[in-house]
């Protein structure tokens, strides 16, 4: 598979799959929950408060892993593993642009100052489970 088929079988796996795991790193060992993901040309977005775990995680050791996919349909779904560096980002613009009304159990809207995004930069993306194929690493 090309790099450009990679690249495309990976933005249909992150687009039809929100829900995934988080993994940061705490005392040298994994820490993973399950976030909503919102995708933007391979940089991955999920919204948090910043009187998490992971947010005091992410400023202590910035390295995440995001696992995507996967539908329980048996051994052969297609998921992604993302592997990259987290931020904790406040800009009023992203914060409005991925508000979602069902937000407002967790946060007073959009300008609540506990409300923030975890941005996920990836350094690799690897495609697994695709028609029997080894894992594909998409070059970024």
């Amino acid at each position: 598979m090309n790099q450009q088929e990679l690249k495309t079988k990976i933005e249909q796996v992150m687009e039809e799959n929100k829900i995934g795991t988080l993994a940061t790193v705490v005392n040298d060992k994994p820490h993973t929950r399950y976030m909503t993901f919102f995708n933007d040309d391979f940089t991955l977005y999920t919204p948090t408060s910043d009187q998490t775990h992971k947010t005091d995680e992410i400023e202590k050791n910035p390295n995440v892993h995001i696992l995507l996919g996967y539908n329980g349909e048996g051994y052969g779904d297609l998921y992604v593993e993302v592997q990259g560096t987290a931020s904790v980002e406040e800009s009023e613009d992203l914060k409005k642009k991925l508000w979602q009304d069902n937000f407002d159990e967790w946060f007073d809207g959009p300008n609540d100052p506990h409300y923030v995004v975890l941005k996920i930069k990836p350094s690799s993306i690897r495609l697994m489970n695709s028609k029997k194929e080894d894992p594909q690493t998409l070059e970024l």
